[in-house]
């Protein structure tokens, strides 16, 4: 068992009934009553997110999660083919359990997954990644006077607003935590 001073960014806990990551976490100790701990968290089975306050001092119960790197081999039909980089096993995950890790990922490319007692649990992939674009509009000169945006699909299906001047064929680094542009490769 831990308490509410254990917990940082990653730190995983089980949770009235359920696996959760805290993303964020304040410590706060209004001038009246008793001090606690907002916290945002993330399930890691579903991925959903909320927002919970703890007493300070409260106990909770830590979980300890295996890291381990996978690289993404293809799909096959509706389950994804992964593959040990320490001793090449092949597992395979339903996409219902990736949820939309599919958009950032490429053949070949090295994720990380998350294992409770050696079952996977979810996929990271990596913080951000190179994609190329796929079909966008074509930016016209003098559009916007300050610089705009248009929507481009990547070669994954990921739809990212960017530049006007970005053009089909062009690698873009992709920060895969927001989905979002971040340059040209």
């Amino acid at each position: 068992m831990a308490d509410t001073s254990d917990f940082r960014t990653g730190y995983t806990i089980r949770h009235k009934g359920g696996l959760w990551s805290i993303m964020e976490f304040q410590h706060v100790k209004p001038g009246k009553g008793g001090a606690f701990v907002r916290t945002r968290m993330k399930n890691i089975e579903n991925g959903k997110v909320v927002e919970h306050t703890f007493r300070a001092g409260e106990k909770v119960e830590e979980v300890r999660l295996e890291r381990r790197s996978y690289q993404y081999l293809y799909p096959e039909g509706d389950y994804y083919v992964f593959m040990n980089m320490e001793n090449y096993e092949q597992i395979q995950l339903h996409e219902d359990t990736l949820g939309d890790v599919p958009l950032y990922i490429k053949e070949s490319d090295t994720c990380s997954l998350l294992l409770l007692e050696g079952k996977p649990l979810s996929v990271e992939p990596p913080l951000t990644v190179e994609l190329a674009v796929k079909q966008t509009d074509p930016g016209v000169r003098g559009d916007t006077a300050q610089g705009g945006s248009k929507p481009a699909t990547m070669e994954t299906g990921l739809v990212v607003q960017v530049p006007l001047f970005i053009e089909e064929g062009e690698v873009l680094k992709i920060d895969s935590r927001t989905g979002k542009y971040l340059g040209r490769v």
